[in-house]
């Protein structure tokens, strides 16, 4: 089909707007899919995805669509993740495309991720299609949105079209704009191979499938392509598109959107932003990528049966497989053996790898409370990059420590600006300014630690504005703290996995609950075990458990009170011998106990 007839379009919106649901639709309206196949959720494959109703990798699908005027196109769709951790898989997406529909909950209104997406959109380039969906709602507000798109997104509400994806209304409408509207790929200057890879799968018989934009020329089987960033060479053995399962064809166009399957054995050889180029006449330049995308969050994962630790290894290696925003490297710990120091994009991404271990490798976890990436400025003038509180270096030889900074979004209503303000200091946070939206919201803009909302921020504003508060956030750099490393001490011995870094005003609070809790699940032993939480050699907080006491002066039935006294001196010398040889083992629910409360 000739490039001007050709359509590359994603849908982008707040997480639970209705972009799987409208996406459905479309493959229905135009045929892609038989009545047989019809199930909600289409394009979310796992199981995951369809019980939280979150979309985690995104999922290109080629249509073929017949316009009113009876002129046939073909339309490349991209159904995108929404959660703030899967932004990364948005950027990839909209690098493949020129146009985006840009999705609006009637009901809610424009939300925080609608509009870091919306300016993930305009950086690209790319023409928006707004769409204002679940208009069949009872208390659906359209007047209120149209409002909004143009005074909080700059978008004029004329162009914004009314559409229910669960009731059907609106798909021909959006079809006919996604043709008139959005513009065709660009016409390539000469025939030499470019193909922007913007993700990749593994699949356990052929290898690893790449999925591809083809810019210019053309890619089909047999063909010897390299990849520009390593010059690897390989030999494409099949190319198609997504219908939305893969269907093979002879060839990949120019303005294409689909995948080439080439003997390359792990994703870890294909890069997320590459250019695929034909050996023969290679391309003197890549085509510009997306920025490399780090890990922000990370956490030990150990095996909870020591036992397991081959078969832990060998699940985490194919998650790595398809999911290359993952990372891990081997570390052990004195108290829980031998496992993973794990690196992710944010909480849910996390949760989403811990869940998946869980569920499709049968393997019980445990994980060490989450940890940032900070910058360790030493008084030799290095600079150091820590993120296990285990590698931090020894209070005097550290110079300045800074840890990473987020730049954040919260929209909420008016009645609870109060109550977030108030968390937004509790995490030490910063207000840049507010933004009214409408009469019953505002947008704060504020700067925190990434450490601070790490476990219970995002959870936190949902329990305050009853559900209907939503954040977004980007990274802003780094920034100097006053952090400490706060250490658990049980009878004097340090205890590696419940380590942290902490902000100095906060240490002795966090020192007394993990304590306190810790306190709760060490078992009771003959002798007085002492739970000290130090920041260096200075202790700031103390619990102790209390020794059993046996009654050595049972059988004493009478006689002189010398023969107890004996008795109780013999017992209180065999204590304190026990005290300098006795060893504490924490019970392994001690540590899943404590690690669950963080």
């Amino acid at each position: 089909m000739a490039i001007e007839l050709t359509r590359n379009f994603c849908i982008i919106a707040h997480i639970d707007h209705g972009k799987t649901t409208l996406s459905d639709r479309l493959l229905e309206t135009t045929g892609t899919i038989h009545e047989r196949d019809k199930q909600d959720q289409l394009l979310d494959s796992m199981d995951l995805e369809r019980e939280r109703g979150i979309t985690i990798k995104a999922h290109p699908v080629a249509m073929r669509y017949t316009s009113k005027s009876g002129q046939k196109y073909r339309l490349n769709l991209l159904d995108t993740p929404g959660h703030v951790d899967f932004a990364y898989e948005v950027s990839r997406s909209l690098a493949a495309c020129e146009g985006a529909l840009l999705i609006v909950d009637a009901a809610q209104g424009v939300e925080a991720q609608t509009v870091a997406n919306v300016h993930l959109a305009h950086k690209q380039g790319l023409t928006i299609v707004p769409v204002i969906n679940k208009i069949d709602l009872p208390n659906a507000d359209v007047p209120s949105v149209h409002r909004q798109l143009e005074e909080i997104l700059a978008i004029p509400a004329e162009e914004a079209i009314d559409a229910s994806a669960k009731m059907g209304i609106g798909i021909e409408e959006i079809l006919e704009a996604i043709v008139d509207r959005i513009p065709p790929p660009e016409k390539p200057k000469d025939e030499i191979l470019r193909a922007l890879v913007f993700d990749s799968v593994f699949d356990v018989y052929r290898g690893v499938v790449g999925y591809v934009r083809v810019v210019s020329g053309k890619m089909e089987a047999d063909q010897a392509i390299k990849l520009m960033r390593n010059d690897a060479r390989y030999e494409i053995k099949e190319v198609g598109v997504f219908t939305p399962k893969m269907y093979q064809q002879p060839r990949l166009n120019a303005g294409d959107v689909g995948y080439f399957i080439a003997n390359i054995k792990t994703t870890a050889d294909i890069k997320i932003g590459d250019t695929v180029t034909d050996q023969r006449n290679p391309a003197r330049e890549a085509l510009p990528g997306f920025q490399e995308i780090h890990p922000m969050v990370f956490s030990g994962i150990y095996p909870i049966n020591t036992g397991d630790f081959e078969h832990l290894k060998g699940a985490i290696a194919k998650l790595r497989l398809n999911d290359s925003a993952f990372i891990y490297t081997p570390e052990s710990s004195v108290a829980l053996g031998f496992g993973f120091r794990c690196g992710f994009l944010g909480l849910l991404h996390m949760e989403i790898i811990q869940e998946r271990l869980r569920r499709e490798y049968n393997m019980d976890i445990i994980a060490t409370s989450p940890s940032v990436i900070y910058e360790i400025e030493t008084t030799r003038g290095e600079t150091l990059l820590i993120d296990n509180p285990a590698y931090l270096p020894d209070p005097s030889l550290i110079e300045e420590i800074r840890e990473p900074i987020v730049k954040a979004y919260v929209l909420c209503p008016n009645e609870n600006i109060g109550d977030i303000l108030q968390l937004i200091l509790e995490k030490r946070g910063q207000m840049d300014h507010t933004e009214t939206l409408d009469v019953r919201r505002v947008m704060l803009h504020c700067e925190l630690p990434l450490n601070e909302i790490l476990v219970d921020f995002n959870d936190k504003i949902k329990s305050m504005t009853r559900g209907y508060g939503s954040m977004d956030y980007e990274h802003a750099g780094y920034r100097a703290a006053k952090l400490v490393k706060l250490d658990l001490l049980v009878n004097g011995e340090p205890i590696d996995a419940f380590s942290t870094i902490v902000h100095k005003d906060r240490a002795e609070a966090r020192g007394r609950q993990l304590a306190s809790k810790l306190k709760e699940v060490i078992p009771r032993q003959l002798y007085l075990v002492s739970i000290q939480a130090a920041i260096g050699g200075k202790i700031i907080a103390r619990e102790s458990v209390s020794a059993l006491r046996k009654n050595v002066t049972a059988k004493c039935y009478g006689g002189d009170i010398t023969r107890k006294r004996k008795l109780l001196e013999k017992q209180k010398e065999g204590k304190k011998r026990m005290k300098s040889i006795g060893k504490i083992n924490i019970p392994q629910e001690a540590f899943i106990e404590v690690l669950k409360s963080q």
